[in-house]
């Protein structure tokens, strides 16, 4: 099963086993509600399946408490490890929207068709995303995810072609 990263659990909160969350996802209303199942990951096991019991946001944070742990100690191991969703819960997406997983390792071309590298991470800086190209021989290429840049993606094909503005790679 593939899984894919909703959160990291940064620390835990008070003695009644919450855990507070720094969110990774823009769906976070929809995949953190009591009842919901997800999977904590840290680097030793595979992915254990847990249900949120309680949900509540607490600055830019949400925080959490899970059924199976029911206080403090319980859950302080759980410090920096990874809440992820199983492919299944993943929502399908509107035309022309991409999940972040889908975007990086595109190959990137320009509208000549010549390579200019492949996306390794994608930024959120504010108003639009940033695609970061990693190129060789050259740095990084920052590509903002605008309809006047990105022309076209290709998911099958494994790549995007962009059409570089004046200043995007000087």
């Amino acid at each position: 099963m593939k899984y894919f990263e909703v959160g990291t659990i940064v620390n835990t909160h008070g003695i009644k086993g919450e855990v507070k969350v720094a969110v990774v996802t823009d769906f976070a209303k929809q995949r953190f509600q009591p009842g919901k199942i997800v999977y904590l990951q840290n680097n030793q096991t595979s992915p254990e399946k847990v249900t949120l019991k309680t949900v509540r946001t607490f600055k830019q944070f949400y925080l959490l408490s899970f059924n199976e742990y029911s206080d403090l100690t319980a859950v302080e191991h759980l410090k920096q490890v990874k809440i992820l969703i199983d492919e299944n819960q993943q929502a399908p997406l509107a035309q022309g929207d991409y999940y972040y997983h889908q975007i990086i390792g595109l190959q990137v071309i320009d509208q000549q068709q010549q390579s200019l590298g492949k996306i390794k991470e994608i930024l959120s800086p504010g108003a639009n995303d940033v695609w970061v190209v990693e190129r060789s021989g050259k740095a990084d290429l920052l590509l903002p995810a605008i309809h006047d840049v990105i022309k076209k993606i290709d998911i099958e094909q494994h790549k995007v072609e962009v059409e570089l503005l004046d200043g995007l790679d000087d």
